[in-house]
């Protein structure tokens, strides 16, 4: 829910698309470049997807999906039919010596630009898990299921059948893990750390999409169609997808929550999503600086968002993946009302999503005053803000990765959700499960009770001065006259 600004002048450069308006300035891109980006892409990662599997070819020809299981035997003696991952990260890392153009790459991937200051890409870090909820919902409501509304994106999405209902969360968990791992430490984000691993492995998943999407779209043209939408995962969606996660909290997300970052936490946050797009072979030149990275965010708005009954399709998935699930154990209506504040009525009717009553927008109210206050309160005290940083980290890694209702272990990014001719994503069917447990939405209830006393309670002592202040001009006057 955009907050209206009475204070705003319009002229010929004011542009205004799905409830958000912004000034139009020459670091906006024109259509022509916006085109162009499209048909560009990581070209040295397919090469060298292709040279991985030359050296060290997958176990089975097949697709995953269609390989028998086979029973071996595990470490503690039991069987285990389940084949082993394979490690696109290790490959390069073992291969790169004996290939010269798999060598450029891991020479690139662990080129450390002129540009990065470890201690500001440390203070990013330290953004996201400052406002670490607001970031989460964020992330999985506008920049996810809002970004369902990039009409050629989810044609490439839906092809991999990744945002079915069975799969979807799991398939958000992954996602979510690799910004963990990219935020987890310092360590983690340099060259040899998890979060450096990930942004490699997720590259050369991208180029395995792209090649095999590319390989059917060649067999059958009417499978996929490049000129209308691109190649697939072309730079144009790279920097979407950094842009998502980075200008899109900024200055959407944590907005229409009520939390505005400081300046040099933008500069900050900014500067470590610009350095894992450099990891991840993705055009840096658009997050040299907080204004470039808002640009390219409202260019992608403006020229990107336009939904179609297959955006229709994977949004709903995606409620209906998250409904009554841990740890939040939220309703279908409640996840709807999360998905219209965030992304506004417009887009969220274009999405097909559900309209639920007053209860569930006043339940996302207080959930947006919960985040305020807790935000607010703990940055304003730096020892409180670097336990409630520490904290986070370990609890969101502990719940998104290691525990049993999240990943269960860590994902090493293999290419298993493999497009096929039969691949389509089909919308999730069913009727709605309701909440079980007590969860988010009873935090929410309290802390909007809460606020609705002590708002009361405010009032109430602010009537009894101004109605004492009354009596005592009043006195005052009659003494004088």
């Amino acid at each position: 829910m955009a907050w209206p600004n009475p204070f705003r002048q319009t002229d010929e450069n004011t542009r205004t698309c799905w409830g958000y308006t912004f000034q139009w300035t020459p670091d906006h891109l024109q259509p022509e470049e916006v085109d162009r980006l499209k048909h560009s892409y990581d070209v040295l990662a397919d090469d060298c997807l292709a040279i991985l599997d030359r050296l060290a070819p997958p176990p089975s020809a097949q697709l995953p999906r269609n390989i028998p299981r086979t029973t071996s035997s595990s470490k503690d003696g039991e069987s285990s039919d389940v084949p082993p991952k394979r490690d696109m990260y290790a490959l390069l890392s073992q291969f790169a010596p004996k290939d010269e153009k798999l060598g450029q790459l891991w020479q690139e991937v662990n080129k450390i630009p002129e540009w990065v200051d470890w201690d500001q890409i440390q203070r990013g870090q330290d953004v996201f898990y400052r406002y670490g909820g607001a970031a989460l919902t964020g992330l999985a409501y506008q920049s996810l299921l809002g970004g369902m509304g990039a009409t050629r994106v989810v044609e490439t999405l839906a092809r991999t059948g990744g945002f079915s209902t069975k799969v979807a969360r799991h398939r958000m968990y992954e996602t979510t893990q690799h910004i963990l791992q990219c935020t987890r430490s310092l360590e983690s984000i340099q060259p040899g750390g998890d979060g450096h691993a990930s942004s490699v492995r997720v590259r050369l998943l991208h180029a395995a999409v792209r090649r095999r999407i590319l390989t059917l779209a060649a067999q059958r043209p009417e499978y996929y169609s490049v000129e209308k939408w691109g190649v697939p995962i072309n730079d144009l969606d790279c920097i979407a997808t950094i842009a998502t996660f980075s200008a899109t909290l900024i200055w959407l997300s944590f907005p229409r929550q009520g939390i505005w970052l400081r300046e040099q936490e933008i500069q900050d946050y900014v500067a470590l999503w610009r350095l894992i797009a450099h990891y991840m072979g993705t055009p840096t030149q658009y997050f040299e600086t907080p204004t470039k990275a808002r640009a390219m965010t409202e260019t992608l708005l403006l020229s990107e968002i336009d939904p179609s009954e297959t955006s229709k399709v994977l949004a709903n998935n995606i409620i209906k993946s998250l409904e009554a699930q841990p740890p939040s154990y939220a309703s279908r209506d409640f996840l709807y009302a999360n998905a219209r504040w965030l992304n506004g009525n417009e887009l969220a009717d274009r999405l097909g999503l559900g309209r639920p009553s007053f209860w569930y927008w006043a339940l996302v109210a207080g959930q947006c005053i919960f985040f305020m206050s807790m935000c607010y309160f703990h940055r304003s005290i730096p020892y409180l803000d670097r336990r409630k940083v520490a904290t986070l980290r370990k609890v969101f890694y502990a719940m998104i990765v290691e525990h049993k209702n999240g990943l269960g272990k860590e994902s090493v990014f293999e290419f298993k959700y493999i497009p096929e001719f039969s691949t389509r994503t089909e919308k999730g069917e069913g009727e709605e499960t309701g909440v079980k447990q007590p969860g988010i939405e009873r935090r929410n209830l309290k802390t909007l009770i809460i606020a609705m006393i002590v708002l009361g309670v405010l009032g109430w002592f602010g009537a009894q001065i101004a109605l004492n202040m009354l009596r005592f001009l009043a006195r005052l006057v009659a003494m004088i006259y």
